[in-house]
């Protein structure tokens, strides 16, 4: 390994760290999902209390079931468009419901109505007008995602009017009422025309998305520690010892000039005997 510099070395650790502490993050986002669809799926088996005693300030990332009587609005029912149900399409249906002695108004959530296939929307049964008892989940309305085109509902001068999304404010301002801030999602009923298999709405970022994005960050930090590693290994050239080599033997292998001060003398091969005489 070379000696790295230092900002090399603190530009990899502090991406590491956020890169580990963005997957932590992840983690705890996916548990805490999971979290919220034990509690709903507890929810629905939960005893029903006074809708009164939570009806103005829920508990947080909780959805209890409540039971509240009181009346429906009739005449201005919202239908959310293709909610995502089946293939063919259709609406979920929600209504105005006016507890008991309240000024607010409840917006009720009767289930889902399955299309035809076509463009039309299906046919709406019609609705008790005398004082009912409502059971089901308290809960936040569904997500309402991007909201292009502005406020649909606005545009719209028949009823049921439809949306793609259901936004408590605009629905109170187009009834100009108060609207609680959560809707009552109602119990099964087999008698019901309506289809009502609820759960919770994480459709945009479920638990496995997270721990999806969990596993690419820690993937991010593993990549960035490599690089550094790569980056700052000695790098061995491979003719090194070939070359030292060969230059010595072109070395030994070269002429060498006899008029050179550092050459070498030639041995003689000529010698005196003892008589003085050249051999």
């Amino acid at each position: 390994m070379r000696r790295p510099a230092w900002w090399s070395v603190l530009l990899t650790l502090v991406g590491v760290l956020v890169f580990v502490r963005l997957g932590v993050w992840q983690l705890h986002r996916a548990q805490y999902k999971d979290e919220l669809l034990r509690r709903y799926a507890a929810a629905a088996g939960a005893p029903a209390q006074a809708f009164d005693k939570v009806a103005d300030q829920p508990p947080m990332d909780a959805y209890p079931r409540v039971r509240v009587q009181g009346c429906y609005r009739v005449d201005r029912l919202y239908l959310l468009d293709n909610p995502k149900h089946d293939s063919m399409g259709g609406v979920e249906v929600y209504a105005p419901f006016q507890p008991d002695g309240q000024s607010k108004w409840l917006l009720v959530d009767l289930g889902f109505l399955p299309g035809n296939g076509t463009d039309k929307a299906p046919q709406l049964p019609a609705l008790p007008t005398d004082a009912q008892s409502l059971q089901g989940i308290y809960q936040p309305p569904p997500g309402a995602g991007l909201e292009l085109g502005g406020n649909a509902l606005t545009r719209q001068t028949q009823w049921p009017k439809t949306s793609v999304y259901m936004d408590l404010d605009q629905v109170a301002a187009d009834l100009h009422v108060t609207l609680y801030p959560r809707v009552l999602v109602l119990d099964a009923d087999p008698s019901a025309i309506f289809v009502r298999v609820h759960t919770l709405d994480l459709s945009s970022m479920p638990p496995a998305r997270h721990r999806a994005y969990a596993f690419q960050w820690f993937t991010f930090a593993i990549a960035a520690v490599i690089i550094f590693i790569v980056l700052h290994r000695k790098r061995r050239n491979p003719h090194g010892r070939h070359s030292r080599e060969s230059g010595g033997a072109l070395q030994r292998r070269m002429p060498v000039n006899p008029s050179s001060p550092s050459a070498p003398k030639p041995m003689d091969s000529r010698f005196r005997g003892n008589d003085g005489k050249e051999k």
